[in-house]
């Protein structure tokens, strides 16, 4: 068996998966804040050392006024200077203190630029917030972080700030089927009760041996919650499917799997929920389809060619009849191509039935326009009535 292909998801239903998104950073506050970070720091440390060069000078006029037999001129004048460079050092203390303030505040929107809050609160502002981030984010909506800062700095508790929670956007999404069920008049689940259901759906899913990509994030449980579907009908549901599977025929599985890597547990995804599994396995599956018929009669699965036959619409039975047609008719074309220093490929024979019409190449001819010239040639060469013509142009092939 050939190695399975990875699949590739269409770029417009791309939007049908969830993508884990990182935690969001203020870049641009961020940046900003550091930059004055950066140029305060600096402004500090020249401050700092002006300080440190005026205190050394109050220190020597200190000591010189101690020395003994000074003029009464002499004193009056160090006096003097000390004062000057006393009032000098609580001035540069005073700009120390300010810079030392502003780096504080600076340092405080990096904090908040970087979304860590829980270093801008303390004692049970800061419990009651790293309580309910971590109980947020249990239900996947840590983004609410900075709205949870924000009422506790207004001083809310706890039980307030989580009712006033479940009004943002952002609840409402990811408890979307709570607001569906209120309109059906069913019950309210908890998030608790919520979070279980859906818990109980990944498993019963995940046992079943389903891909990535189908029911393994929020939103994909929406719709089932949402119609009280238990659990329990689930499991019915995923067992029927995987049981539908049994019920493709072996050609079909292996060209799934041989062209896509497809195997049981993506058909039955397909089968759980055609609409789900339609925009990833709809041309999938109906090239499979064709490609079945190809492997039964002995033929490859080239998967381009088959994706462009089944956006042609054929359907299971016409590839079916199709490839009896080739199959007939395939080895006495080789022989006929060889006689006259041609090739027919297993393409060319598919391209004279399914894409008759299709134009010619540059320079070139189109498979039908190919097929029908060595045709051609071959009744020309047994012309007369000889006894091979039956035998060089097989019944399968239209006579024209």
């Amino acid at each position: 068996m050939s190695t399975p292909v990875e699949q590739n998801v269409p770029e417009e239903f791309r939007g049908e998966i969830d993508i884990p998104v990182p935690d969001q950073v203020d870049a641009a506050a961020l940046a900003k804040a550091e930059a004055a970070m950066k140029k305060e720091k600096a402004n500090e440390a020249k401050v700092a050392a002006q300080l440190k060069a005026t205190n050394t000078k109050i220190k020597s006029l200190q000591g010189q006024l101690k020395i003994k037999g000074l003029s009464k001129s002499r004193k009056a004048k160090l006096t003097a200077e000390l004062k000057t460079y006393q009032a000098r050092a609580k001035s540069q203390a005073s700009q120390q203190k300010k810079s030392q303030a502003k780096q504080t505040t600076y340092q405080q929107d990096i904090y908040e630029a970087k979304g860590q809050y829980d270093k801008l609160l303390w004692g049970e502002q800061r419990d009651a917030y790293m309580a309910l981030t971590s109980l947020f984010k249990s239900y996947g909506l840590e983004g609410l972080a900075k709205k949870i800062f924000d009422y506790v700095k207004l001083g809310f508790g706890a039980d307030t700030i989580a009712i006033h929670l479940q009004d943002t956007k952002e609840y409402k999404a990811r408890f979307a089927a709570n607001e569906a069920r209120a309109k059906a008049g069913l019950p309210v689940l908890s998030p608790a009760d919520y979070l279980a259901t859906e818990q109980a759906y990944r498993q019963i899913l995940s046992a079943a041996g389903l891909p990535k990509g189908f029911y393994d994030n929020p939103a994909d449980f929406t719709r089932w919650i949402a119609d009280d579907v238990s659990p329990t009908e689930i499991k019915s549901r995923v067992d029927m499917a995987v049981a539908a599977t049994s019920q493709a025929n072996p050609e079909y599985k292996r060209a799934l799997w041989q062209m896509y890597g497809i195997g049981e547990a993506d058909l039955a995804a397909y089968f759980l929920d055609r609409k789900k599994a339609e925009p990833i396995l709809k041309k999938q599956a109906a090239a499979g389809a064709i490609g079945a018929a190809a492997i039964r009669r002995g033929f490859a699965a080239n998967v381009l060619d088959l994706e462009g036959y089944a956006t042609l619409g054929i359907t299971p039975e016409e590839a079916e009849e199709a490839y009896a047609r080739i199959s007939e008719g395939f080895e006495a074309m080789l022989g006929i191509a060889g006689r006259y220093g041609s090739t027919w490929s297993q393409r060319e024979a598919e391209q004279e039935i399914f894409t008759p019409g299709a134009a010619a190449s540059v320079g070139g001819e189109s498979a039908a326009e190919k097929g029908k010239r060595l045709k051609s040639q071959e009744r020309a060469l047994f012309a007369g009535g000889r006894g091979a013509t039956v035998q060089g142009l097989n019944a399968g092939y239209s006579q024209t």
